[in-house]
């Protein structure tokens, strides 16, 4: 036991190492980072949430470059087919057709995070095969079966063009652990070095300041089952998370009230017991990145919003306000539920 321990502070040590290397590169975006970072050593995917031009491609291949293994990106096209991200054809210089690997399976087990942006303009029937791949970190090509035991999925929706998009499933968006905003750095600061400071302007370089294989990402899934035996949620925690759980689910029932919102009808669907299950996986992560052995009330709340808030389904009536009503809902039940 104590060379476990020994081993997670070692650890903790690197993953604290990798965040400040990212925030070294990505400006503004420090408690993105530190979700991502709790996400990828809780090994669940993530659905970022941005306007174009904020910096995702560079945060995930800034984690890549830092965690080790292979990047792929895939972007999401109306025509976009479920075989093109497992093979590509295409005529040779001899004239005769050739099949090459496509994104998904071209590094394989060597692949560590596959960015698939605008993932609303691809069809239902490319969802179905990332789930697959998300759910079982395998997929079948070529007559065999590819492995991806080491990867972490991020996907990017358009939030802006709604033309030739197909909104994704309830069941998609629960195989996602978290939902994180990535939002424009609002430091005037910051701001102004995007503008001016060329350093910013080349991402190559911008990447060549990441040290490389910072953590080995060949052992996440056994550090990452590691922390959740190691670190521990007392009975009152748990029934603290419960009730937040019930709270959130049937907030009329807990006398929870939102101008104007009738709250009784408000949720059609609460979080699933995979999404609470997820939720406290990565209230465990935060807590060790802490250097704690246990979760605290201030554990649950850092990671609760992203890891449930895209799982609870509102009545079509609420859902043109749904990004004020869901952070008000969150913040009564917060305050509704003492904490231990």
């Amino acid at each position: 036991m104590i060379v476990k321990d020994e081993l997670l502070s070692d650890w903790c040590a690197r993953a604290l190492h990798v965040e400040a290397a990212v925030g070294g590169v990505v400006l503004g975006l420090g408690a993105a980072i530190r979700l991502i970072n709790i996400a990828i050593f809780a090994r669940g995917h993530v659905l970022l949430e941005g306007d174009v031009g904020v910096g995702k491609t560079l945060l995930l291949r800034a984690f890549a470059r830092a965690i080790g293994g292979a990047f792929s990106r895939i972007e999401g096209t109306v025509d976009l087919l479920p075989a093109d991200l497992l093979y590509y054809t295409y005529i040779g210089e001899d004239g005769r057709p050739h099949v090459d690997p496509g994104p998904l399976v071209r590094d394989a087990e060597r692949l560590s995070i596959l960015f698939f942006n605008e993932i609303n303009r691809a069809r239902p029937q490319v969802h179905s095969v990332l789930l697959r791949v998300m759910a079982e970190r395998s997929v079948s090509a070529f007559n065999r079966e590819f492995r991806f035991p080491h990867l972490t999925v991020f996907a990017d929706r358009n939030r802006v063009e709604k033309e030739e998009t197909f909104e994704i499933s309830s069941a998609a968006k629960d195989r996602f652990m978290m939902e994180i905003p990535i939002e424009a750095p609002g430091g005037e600061s910051d701001q102004l070095a995007l503008m001016f400071d060329p350093a910013y302007h080349d991402m190559e370089a911008l990447l060549g300041r990441v040290p490389e294989a910072l953590v080995d990402f060949r052992t996440l899934g056994e550090i990452g089952a590691m922390i959740q035996r190691a670190v521990r949620a007392g009975e009152a925690l748990r029934r603290y998370a419960l009730r937040l759980w019930h709270t959130i689910a049937h907030p009329s029932e807990h006398g929870i009230r939102i101008d104007g919102v009738d709250t009784a009808a408000l949720i059609v669907a609460g979080a699933s017991p995979r999404g609470m299950s997820l939720a406290m996986r990565a209230a465990r992560v935060n807590a060790w990145l802490a250097g704690r052995d246990y979760v605290e009330p201030g554990d649950v709340h850092a990671v609760l919003f992203e890891t449930v808030a895209h799982r609870i389904f509102f009545d079509p009536v609420y859902e043109l306000r749904r990004a004020s009503i869901v952070r008000e809902l969150f913040a009564l039940a917060a305050a509704r539920v003492p904490a231990p």
